[in-house]
C-alpha cells in the first residue's frame, strides 16, 4: 500500500499546531492530525483520506502526562498510550471498567502505540467506509451500503442514514465513568461530557464527533466516585486475539446492601455513538440484582433495537453482555 505526498509538520506548541488547521476543512480533507497514528496512517494508505498536511502532536510537552488526584479524578493526557491506561495500578484500583476496555483494544503492539485521544476520535470500522473504490454516505455518496448489503458488524440501535458503529472500547466505558474531555482551539479551551462529544449520523452523517476542523482533543478527565469505583467492561469479538466489539457493556453501580442504588449503563458496538441507555438504568436502580431485575434491565436496554437483514444475533447477545456485566459488577 502506498500513500500520496504530504507536508508534515511537527509542531511544539498548542498554539503552533491549532495555526496550521483549516477551520474551513469541514471534512479534513486538506489537514489531518496525527496522534498515535494508528487508524489515519490505515486510512491514507487505503486512500480512504488523502491530506495535503499531517500535524504530528508528539512533541507537544504534557500531552502524554497520565496523572491521578485523590480529589480531582484521573487526567488522561491525549497522546497517553492506550497500554498505559490499561496498566496503571490506580486505573485498575478505581477505575476498572476503563482498564478492562483499554485492554480489550487490539493487540499489545497496537495498544503500546495507539493513544487514548486516537481511540476516542478513531473512524468508523465498516468495510463499505474503508473500501476506497465505494463512496459510501460517509464519504459524500447518497447511501450506506451496509443498509441493505453486508451488515453482520453494523448498528441496531441509532443508525440512519448511516449504520456505523463506533469502533472505540474506551469510549464505551468513559461515558459510563462520567467522564468529560477538553478540547483546545483557536478561542481557548472548552470541557464538555464525554457523553455529548460524539454524534450520531442524523445530527452530521459526515462526522462522528463534535470537533471543529481547528480543535484539537488534549484531554480527558474522569472524577473518582463510588461508581466508577464499583464498574465493569464486558465485549464479544469474533476473534479473541484482536478484534473490535460486536457488542460490548460498560456498567458502573453503587449498592446498598442487595439493592441497586445508581447506575449508569453504556452499550458499545452496536450504535454509531457510545449509546448509554437511561431507560435499563431506571430498570435497576431501587432493584435487588436477580434473575427477574436482569431480564428487564436487558429488555430495557434493547427496546427500540432495529435488527438488520444479517446483524439480528446482536440483540440477545447484547442482553446476555449486559446481564453478565451487572453480576460482575454486584459480585
Amino acid at each position: 500500500m502506498s500513500m500520496n505526498s504530504f507536508d508534515l509538520h511537527n509542531p511544539t506548541s498548542l498554539q503552533q499546531a491549532i495555526a496550521l488547521l483549516d477551520p474551513t476543512d469541514a471534512n479534513n480533507r486538506r489537514v489531518r492530525i496525527l496522534a498515535g497514528g494508528q487508524d489515519l496512517l490505515t486510512e491514507m494508505k487505503d486512500h480512504i483520506v488523502e491530506p495535503e498536511v499531517v500535524v504530528n502532536l508528539k512533541h507537544i510537552p504534557g500531552l502524554d502526562t497520565l496523572a491521578y488526584d485523590p480529589q480531582k479524578g484521573l487526567t488522561i493526557g491525549a497522546l497517553v498510550r492506550v497500554a498505559d491506561v490499561a496498566d496503571n495500578a490506580d486505573v485498575q484500583k478505581n477505575f476498572p471498567a476503563l482498564a478492562m476496555a483499554a485492554g480489550s483494544v487490539a493487540s499489545p503492539q497496537i495498544r503500546h502505540m495507539g493513544t487514548m485521544g486516537g481511540n476516542l476520535c478513531q473512524r468508523p470500522r465498516c468495510w463499505y467506509y474503508r473500501n476506497e473504490h465505494i463512496v459510501c454516505i460517509k464519504k459524500g455518496g447518497d447511501r450506506c451500503y451496509a443498509a441493505t448489503g453486508e451488515n453482520k458488524y453494523n448498528a441496531i440501535l441509532g443508525g440512519g442514514p448511516s449504520w456505523i458503529v463506533h469502533p472505540s472500547d474506551t469510549a464505551t466505558a468513559l461515558v459510563a465513568l462520567n467522564a468529560s474531555v477538553t478540547i483546545t482551539g483557536p478561542k481557548g479551551t472548552r470541557t464538555i461530557p464525554l457523553e455529548k462529544f460524539f454524534i450520531l449520523p442524523s445530527v452530521n452523517v459526515r462526522r462522528e464527533n463534535v470537533l471543529k476542523p481547528d480543535e484539537i482533543v488534549t484531554s480527558i478527565l474522569v472524577p473518582n466516585s463510588p461508581l466508577a469505583a464499583r464498574s465493569v467492561y464486558l465485549k464479544f469479538r469474533e476473534k479473541s486475539s484482536m478484534d473490535w466489539a460486536m457488542s460490548a457493556a460498560a456498567v458502573a453501580l453503587t449498592t446498598a446492601g442487595d439493592t441497586v442504588k445508581e447506575a449508569r449503563i453504556v452499550l458499545g458496538g452496536v450504535a454509531p455513538i457510545p449509546w448509554r441507555v437511561p431507560k435499563a438504568e431506571a430498570a435497576l436502580k431501587g432493584k435487588p440484582v436477580n434473575a427477574q431485575t436482569l431480564e428487564a434491565v436487558a429488555e430495557a436496554a434493547l427496546d427500540g433495537a432495529l435488527a438488520l437483514a444479517q446483524n439480528g444475533y446482536k440483540i440477545p447477545l447484547t442482553k446476555a453482555i449486559l446481564r453478565r456485566a451487572i453480576q460482575q459488577a454486584v459480585a
